[in-house]
């Protein structure tokens, strides 16, 4: 994959042609999974009346409308993605549930929000796409009061060595087929997919990034096997 710009072009591309289709093909290619998995990160943070969020990467929204049940008339969340066909697809889901959510195009490295404004930030599977993830890190520092709490749900590295070898075979031989024939895809993307996860930092390299942009108090859970992890951290 071309770095820095031309993976960014390519990246938003291959995910605006699959924007109608991202929410059917995450449920179907991760068992259902994904939904507690997001629901694991909302409870985490334990987010609460009047607590501002800000959702880096938002995409189709879903963990902008977790957050958006737990914050009240008092609080705010504020959906921030550089691709406008994801989060329009965000914005039609809150429009008919009825979810009051600030829905903004902007890239996670440089986002236009104002600093040290927020009480929890999230990131639900972003990260791993971003060009500069220590930037991306750092301007999500940025976005946080002190004392704000930030946590980041991404793929990671699974902990057992033969399940390892099982979710790689999945990854690469099943999840392609499946993901490219439900969304009649044809730029590749659920080539790229597996391929970034492999790339990604395992969960104490990634900590260690973490930290490094400034966070504190870090832990990370996995969840299902290490097929993900929850990072979390404090401003």
């Amino acid at each position: 994959m071309p770095e820095p710009f031309d993976k960014e072009y390519a990246v938003q591309a291959m995910f605006s042609s699959i924007a109608r289709f991202y929410d059917l093909n995450n449920t179907l290619l991760s068992l259902g999974l994904h939904h507690r998995w997001k629901k694991t990160v909302v409870r985490m943070m334990a987010i609460s009346n009047g607590h501002r969020v800000l959702d880096v990467g938002a995409g189709t929204a879903d963990l902008s409308l977790l957050a958006c049940d737990q914050v009240g008339a008092d609080g705010a969340v504020v959906a921030v993605d550089l691709n406008a066909a994801m989060l329009l697809v965000g914005k039609e889901k809150a429009e008919r549930l009825g979810r009051r959510i600030c829905f903004a195009v902007g890239n996670a490295q440089q986002m236009p929000v104002q600093s040290g404004y927020f009480d929890v930030a999230l990131t639900g599977f972003c990260i791993r796409n971003v060009s500069d993830i220590d930037l991306s890190l750092r301007e999500i520092y940025r976005s946080l009061k002190p004392g704000g709490r930030f946590a980041c749900l991404e793929f990671s590295h699974p902990t057992h060595r033969l399940f390892r070898k099982l979710y790689d075979f999945y990854s690469f031989t099943l999840l392609p087929k499946i993901g490219t024939w439900v969304s009649k895809d044809p730029t590749g993307v659920y080539q790229y997919l597996p391929d970034s996860i492999r790339r990604f930092p395992d969960q104490k390299e990634f900590a260690r990034r973490i930290e490094a942009a400034g966070f504190r108090h870090l832990t990370y859970r996995n969840l299902s096997g290490g097929i993900v992890a929850i990072h979390t951290g404090a401003k």
